[in-house]
């Protein structure tokens, strides 16, 4: 016999573990699909350095806030602590090697085939997250490099990496911060930044930059892009000098429409400023011994690391013709039975708006369950 349940996620990472949460509160029962075996597997991939780059106060899960000992900015290992303590209070219990296969519409409800067997649900919420597929573009000539080649998704620290010439290409907030460790413990990097990025201080006159963001939200979008870069030039300097400008779109324009958040530095423009980190072009082609840059030169290079995103890959495990809605509870969303949670990444922070979708998707869950068991006892 199938597994039925009132609601099947898929994903157990922090969005899956908050929405497990808000339901378990609400007295909604669930399944967690985990591919992985351990909650959270992506955040213990993370490189050894990373810390959260939003504060403490506001990138908690539903109904916990962080113990009081954690920093401001919570470091990886803390962060993975903190979600273990989470399930584990909630009694929140994923079926793990659980790799989904396909979600189809069946009935009223849906049917997700796992390798364990079907599990037949009313409600589906998608939890596997951003950084679930690594993108790695092709470059011309990659073949032929001589040396050690790799994604961010397998970047772990900088030993192997200590007194070698390393390209990192692409700067967003992952390759700035890896471009960072590498400096710091004895590599020599060089940036490849393919257009212009937006980038902002961790903190800003002693504010972080996340509730400066969550301010802006009270002002026209259009006057807070024309401030941002004349303040930003105060603080940064003006970085077109080393090669990183910004791009057309303004800083809280491209958040808006593209759901591309600014760099967020924590050292990174400093090692630019001094020459310890270099910053080079788009690359036009990988050689065997580097690569040529867009500008027409060529850089030697030991090791190559690709710090070039990822995609969601949820879309592959639905039927044909079932397009969710944005992130968070919609009437699309509402109407199918089908969410998304933890794709939308906004100014005042993902794990923030995690928290409110996650409350959002469980009210509308039980509304919609209640609404219907009503209807059920109703006399005709």
């Amino acid at each position: 016999m199938d597994d039925t349940t009132s609601v099947a996620i898929i994903g157990a990472g922090p969005a899956g573990l908050a929405v497990a949460a808000c339901l378990r509160q609400a007295g909604v029962d669930f399944i967690i699909l985990e591919k992985e075996q351990q909650a959270a597997p992506a955040w213990r991939r993370h490189y050894e350095r990373v810390h959260l780059h939003t504060t403490k106060r506001y990138s908690s899960l539903p109904f916990v806030p962080f113990p009081k000992h954690y920093p401001r900015y919570v470091p990886r290992a803390l962060f993975v602590d903190y979600l273990d303590a989470y399930a584990q209070r909630f009694d929140l219990k994923p079926r793990f090697g659980e790799t989904v296969k396909a979600v189809a519409q069946d009935g009223r409800g849906w049917r997700v085939d796992a390798p364990s067997g079907p599990l037949r649900a009313k409600h589906v919420v998608i939890a596997s997250g951003y950084n679930a597929e690594p993108l790695r573009p092709g470059f011309a000539g990659i073949d032929t490099f001589a040396g050690k080649t790799l994604h961010s998704a397998d970047y772990r620290n900088a030993t192997p990496f200590a007194g070698q010439s390393v390209l990192v290409v692409g700067m967003g907030n992952t390759g700035a911060e890896i471009a960072l460790d590498l400096v710091e413990n004895g590599a020599q990097p060089t940036i490849s930044v393919r257009g212009g990025v937006h980038i902002v201080p961790r903190e800003l006159f002693g504010v972080p930059i996340q509730m400066v963001g969550m301010a802006t939200r009270l002002g026209p979008r259009r006057l807070n892009d024309l401030l941002f870069p004349v303040i930003l030039d105060l603080v940064l300097g003006r970085l077109e000098k080393y090669g990183l400008r910004r791009p057309g779109q303004g800083l809280l324009e491209q958040i808006a429409i593209a759901s591309r958040i600014p760099v967020i530095d924590v050292g990174t423009i400093g090692k630019i400023r001094e020459g310890a980190i270099k910053v080079a072009p788009d690359i036009a082609e990988i050689s065997q011994r580097g690569a040529r840059f867009a500008d027409g030169k060529h850089g030697e290079f030991d090791a190559i690391i690709f710090a070039t995103g990822y995609r969601p890959g949820y879309a592959k495990i639905l039927e044909p013709g079932i397009q969710p809605d944005r992130s968070g509870v919609t009437p699309k969303a509402s109407d199918l039975g089908l969410y998304l949670i933890g794709f939308h990444n906004a100014v005042t922070g993902l794990l923030r708006e995690i928290g409110i979708e996650a409350q959002a998707i469980a009210d509308d869950i039980r509304h919609r369950l209640n609404r219907k068991k009503a209807s059920e006892i109703l006399p005709v």
